[in-house]
Order: structure tokens, then C-alpha cells, then sequence
């Protein structure tokens, strides 16, 4: 089950499988990292939540960062990517479906600490961006996605390669099931709820 509260996800990782709470679990290995990168966003004002199991870090009521770690790397992950300009080169696709560079990835654990003016600077940048209302714009051939659901997507590699090897008819119904719900953490919830349906190329109505 996942996290939902900040500090278990430092102590223990993010609660998405079986290498929770265990000395195996990712976050132990790059703990170092995960906390530099959280006192870097933390430091540059950015509201601290939990969303999806991982720190996310939010400004003038959008998403903004969101952290994670893998087995290979840790991460920190851009919301609305596209508006990004990278200028130092640092961004990478998580995915080959993956449309934007919007993921900074780390291999060292003393690595975020040293590229924290880069990382304030591009964070600094996406906070204009939602202190301005700015949104990537929409591309005419997507479905009208729930927010909730493009953010997962964006933030989730093999989630973003299921999404878009769904037909058009069960992403629709995706967009359906997740898009009716009336608030926020209800959308988010049943994001959650779909992935592994997703992931295993059915329809959100599919047994």
C-alpha cells in the first residue's frame, strides 16, 4: 500500500512493492540524494506532499517536482515539461514514449547536492511558469486527459509505455473513469487504481 505521509517515504520508500521497508528498498541506496533534493525544493519555497507514494512539491497550486528512486538512479521528475528550456542539457526522456526531456536523473549520491544551482534555477523557471498559468499546448491528436492522469503518465515510464500502446477506445475509457470524478484526490486515486490495468493493456471496464 502506498505512503501518505512525507517522512515514511525517507525512512522506509514509497510502499509500491515488496521492497518496502526493507534494507533493499531503493530509497535506502540513494538516501543521500533523495534528502539534498528535498531540502533543495523545500528551500526554494515549494509545498511539500505526497502524491503517487513520492515527495511532490507543488507552487501557486500546481505540480512542480516530484521525486523518485529506482535500483539504477534517482530522479527528479518536471511537471509540464514541455515548457521547460533546459539550457544546461540536463533533462532526459524517462521512456521512448516519453514526448518531453523532463526527468534530471542522478547515478551518484552526492550528485544532486552538487548541481543544486542548476536544480534551483530550473525550479525557479517552473515556478514562473505556474505562478503564470502557463500550459504546454494540448496536441490536437490526445484525448482530453484528466490532469491527474497526464501527471501520472509524465512521471511513470512504464505507466506512459502502456498508456500509449492502449487503444484509443480503453485510453477513452480511462479518460472517462478518471475524468467524472468530482475532486482532485478522488481523480488521483483511482490513477492509482487503473495502473495495473494499464499496465496490462486493458480498459478500465475490462475483467
Amino acid at each position: 500500500m502506498m505512503i501518505t505521509e512525507i517522512e515514511d517515504y525517507f525512512s522506509m520508500g514509497c510502499g509500491r512493492c515488496k521492497r518496502f521497508a526493507t534494507p533493499d528498498c531503493s530509497t535506502r541506496r540513494w538516501i543521500e540524494g533523495l534528502e539534498a533534493l528535498r531540502e533543495i525544493c523545500r528551500a526554494a519555497g515549494l509545498e511539500e506532499q505526497v502524491k503517487w507514494g513520492h515527495p511532490c512539491y507543488t507552487h501557486a497550486g500546481r505540480n512542480i517536482v516530484i521525486i523518485g528512486a529506482l535500483r539504477g538512479y534517482y530522479s527528479l521528475g518536471f511537471f509540464n515539461a514541455a515548457l521547460m528550456k533546459d539550457p544546461e542539457g540536463v533533462l532526459e526522456r524517462q521512456g521512448p514514449n516519453t514526448k518531453h526531456p523532463d526527468v534530471i536523473k542522478f547515478t551518484e549520491p552526492g550528485a544532486a547536492a552538487g548541481m543544486a544551482p542548476v536544480i534551483r534555477a530550473y525550479l525557479d523557471e517552473a515556478k514562473g511558469y505556474a505562478e503564470a498559468g502557463l500550459k504546454p499546448p494540448k496536441d490536437e491528436d490526445e484525448p482530453d486527459v484528466p490532469e491527474e492522469l497526464i501527471e501520472a503518465i509524465d512521471m511513470d515510464a512504464a505507466l506512459a509505455e502502456a498508456w500509449h500502446a492502449l487503444t484509443p477506445g480503453r485510453r477513452k475509457s480511462y479518460v472517462y473513469a478518471v475524468g467524472s470524478a468530482k475532486k482532485a484526490e478522488t481523480r488521483v486515486a483511482r490513477v492509482e487504481k487503473f495502473r495495473e490495468k494499464i499496465l496490462a493493456g486493458k480498459g478500465a471496464l475490462d475483467r
